[in-house]
């Protein structure tokens, strides 16, 4: 081969490795995000209910809300006993339904279980049962004299 095919098989290569280490980057990236979203989430106490923009909003991205939804779609089945993700709905108070209904009924009957309360359209009080986040401790007040 000449020498100006060798170097541009070289160059084709090396834009093809940006190109992979670029594309590992940006996979990387959405599953940090998921597992900030499972922090969240895992601090939901039972008996509270948090929406998704709320989840979005606690991270710090308050137009994530779509982005939580697919972070939950994808739960890990080893994760899916300890991140309480049916404590998650929408900002009107109900289910999201997510195209199979079977796991609407499910987070339903969950939800249920754990004390919370549906009205006869399939809602939730969200003034009676919003968790408002996790607890802020306080800055210790410093007695100065003057």
């Amino acid at each position: 081969m000449s020498r100006r095919k060798d170097d541009a098989y070289r160059r084709t290569a090396e834009n093809l490795g940006k190109q992979r280490k670029a594309t590992r980057e940006k996979e990387n990236r959405a599953p940090r995000f998921f597992a900030h979203v499972y922090r969240i989430v895992s601090q939901v106490p039972k008996g509270k209910v948090v929406t998704y923009g709320q989840v979005a909003a606690l991270l710090g991205a308050p137009r994530a809300a779509r982005a939580v939804g697919t972070a939950l779609r994808h739960l890990p089945q080893p994760l899916s006993r300890t991140v309480p993700w049916q404590r998650v709905i929408n900002a009107a108070g109900g289910i999201s339904l997510r195209g199979d209904v079977v796991r609407a009924e499910e987070q339903r009957w969950l939800l249920e279980a754990e004390g919370i309360e549906f009205d006869r359209h399939g809602k939730v009080n969200l003034k009676q049962y919003r968790w408002t986040g996790p607890q802020r401790r306080k800055a210790p007040v410093w007695k100065t004299q003057l």
